[in-house]
């Protein structure tokens, strides 16, 4: 007999994913209990991932732009940084989210159990908190445990010498010096982070260029950006292994290279928090501990589905939303269409920020496609002369046919990626672009540039 339930359905884990689901569930009419192991709500976006780390960058943003106020005119003098004072600023925007959101969901009426959630069946959870275990049931489960820092074998994340971006949240120093094991986004942003507060910083990446999941042209063009700012990279170049020394560690790289820094920050990437849920007990198939799904986000176990970082879809937080609601709208007897994930924009909020949506050059030609391509500089747009940034903009698309992707690089530029969302997801052509006014000065000129060149009428474009 279930302490708690039956309820329509129960969510474990209320990160993006899991609260996005109940959310929707619950404007749906159903009866949905949200188990959470954390005290907070929000899980790894709002706790300890998008948000905190957004706040640091913007922390970054500022100092930089102090050390820079006279280029603009503006007399200011940069002291340092405050440490503890950006980890109040950090600390008081996820404190006030989590309090909006939890304030949300307990609105919709949703039943929040804090507690550490197993499968013991296809329909019932155990819960275990401050209070003992009770048995939660649900005529349906989702799972979204979410997912945790990962390292290498034989690597262990001591958290002193050698951390986990969790670590990193919540460093009570700025390092003099870091080495960072890894090029990907995380890698990239604390990177940019460290450097704006005056570290030395290193990125160590096994593939040929930082970023490499992005368009070749973008990645290269944030390497010069870094290479400006100072920070130091070596890619195409296998970690071979630490050692702790008086001052710090010592990395040792392919072909005995071995460089010293402070700390090592190990960003490699994350996996599912998969082991002691009960997959296995209740016959939930998986894949190198990823749940396994089908497009609708359906396990082989009909009352069960999985959503977010637990499944191996992108780990991004829109994603998880975006796989929850359509869970939620599908349990609820709608009929949601499946997800494009190539048409999911993708944000890295370095300095400069990286941004895309579609597919790469690469992965067109892969594909069959015979394509164009263009280019548009930033330097030729004012508004990114006002606001001292370089960058481009390059689409990608079908020779006769839709823009195939979006790639930028540049300040601010994810702001302008849902412009591209738009045009990828609606297979537009670049002459239907070429039509739409974008207003001046702004950067969204930018976007538009490149469509009126593509379609070949060219404004503000040399040759």
């Amino acid at each position: 007999m279930a302490d708690n339930g039956p309820f329509d359905i129960v969510v474990l884990g209320a990160g993006s994913g899991g609260y996005a689901c109940a959310l929707r569930a619950a404007e749906l009419g159903k009866t949905v209990a949200l188990i959470e192991k954390d005290e907070s709500l929000g899980g790894t976006c709002l706790n300890r991932g998008c948000i905190p780390t957004k706040a640091l960058l913007h922390a970054a943003e500022v100092a930089d732009q102090s050390r820079e106020a006279a280029k603009f005119g503006v007399k200011a003098t940069f002291e340092g940084i405050d440490i503890e004072g950006v980890h109040a600023y950090k600390d008081r925007v996820v404190s006030t989210t989590v309090k909006g959101l939890t304030g949300l969901i307990k609105a919709k009426g949703i039943e929040i159990v804090h507690g550490a959630g197993r499968l013991t069946g296809p329909t019932t959870v155990e819960v275990t908190g401050a209070d003992g275990a009770r048995t939660v049931e649900g005529r349906h489960i989702v799972l979204g445990t979410g997912s945790e820092p990962r390292s290498l074998p034989g690597l262990e994340i001591d958290g002193e010498r050698v951390i986990s971006s969790d670590h990193a949240l919540r460093l009570d120093r700025v390092p003099g010096s870091v080495v960072i094991l890894g090029g990907g986004v995380i890698g990239v942003e604390f990177a940019s982070v460290w450097r704006s507060f005056g570290a030395e910083v290193t990125i160590v990446e096994a593939l040929p260029h930082l970023l490499p999941l992005e368009e070749e042209s973008s990645s290269k063009r944030l390497e010069r950006a870094f290479r400006k700012r100072g920070i130091k990279f070596e890619v195409g170049t296998r970690f071979e292994g630490v050692k702790t020394t008086q001052g710090g560690v010592s990395v040792t790289l392919q072909g005995g290279k071995t460089i010293d820094a402070e700390l090592l920050l190990v960003a490699v990437g994350r996996g599912p928090v998969s082991d002691g849920i009960g997959l296995a007990e209740v016959g939930v198939e998986t894949e190198r501990g990823f749940v396994k799904v089908d497009e609708y986000c359906r396990t082989n176990v009909p009352t069960i589905s999985a959503v977010g970082d637990l499944i191996q879809t992108p780990q991004l937080a829109h994603v998880g939303f975006a796989e929850g609601i359509l869970v939620a709208e599908r349990l609820a007897g709608l009929n949601p269409a499946s997800i494009d994930y190539d048409g999911v924009p993708r944000i890295t909020y370095s300095d400069p920020e990286v941004a895309s949506v579609g597919i790469t050059s690469a992965v067109a030609r892969e594909r069959g496609y015979e394509i164009k391509e263009v280019v548009y500089d930033l330097a030729g747009n004012p508004k990114s002369k006002i606001l001292g940034t370089q960058g481009e903009v390059k689409v990608i698309a079908a020779v006769d046919g839709p823009v195939l992707g979006l790639h930028m690089v540049g300040a601010r530029v994810g702001e302008l990626i849902t412009e591209g969302q738009l045009i990828y997801n609606w297979e537009a052509l670049p002459s239907e672009v070429a039509q739409l006014i974008h207003p001046h000065p702004t950067q969204s000129e930018a976007v538009g540039e490149a469509h009126l060149a593509l379609a070949g009428k060219p404004l503000h474009v040399h040759g």
